[in-house]
């Protein structure tokens, strides 16, 4: 995102409540976001191939997008013509410094 960039009107959005008085605009729209995460997950079965798919979430921040990620890859696996096994885990970090 630029600098200069000004976002889109937070009016155009559903808002709950207890976040409009603290939100001036919306810089990403969550469909967007959702998009890129799709595409992203085409990308990862593309690149890999046949190859098994190891995933590791980096908790907690990653969650909600690890979530998103692996159920379009999930998708992708489930209406392709091969699939590919995918093996899950987590770790806990407590400083990324």
């Amino acid at each position: 995102i630029r600098d200069e960039e000004c976002g889109y009107n937070k009016n155009l959005f559903c808002i709950p409540k207890h976040y409009e008085e603290d939100l001036e605009r919306v810089f990403i729209p969550h469909g967007l976001i959702l998009d890129r995460t799709e595409r992203l997950a085409r990308d990862i079965m593309q690149d890999m191939g046949s190859h098994h798919i190891v995933a590791l979430c980096v908790l907690k921040g990653g969650y909600k997008f690890f979530a998103d990620l692996l159920d379009h890859i999930k998708a992708l696996n489930q209406n392709g013509d091969k699939s590919v096994p995918i093996t899950v885990d987590f770790v806990r970090i407590k400083s990324f410094s």
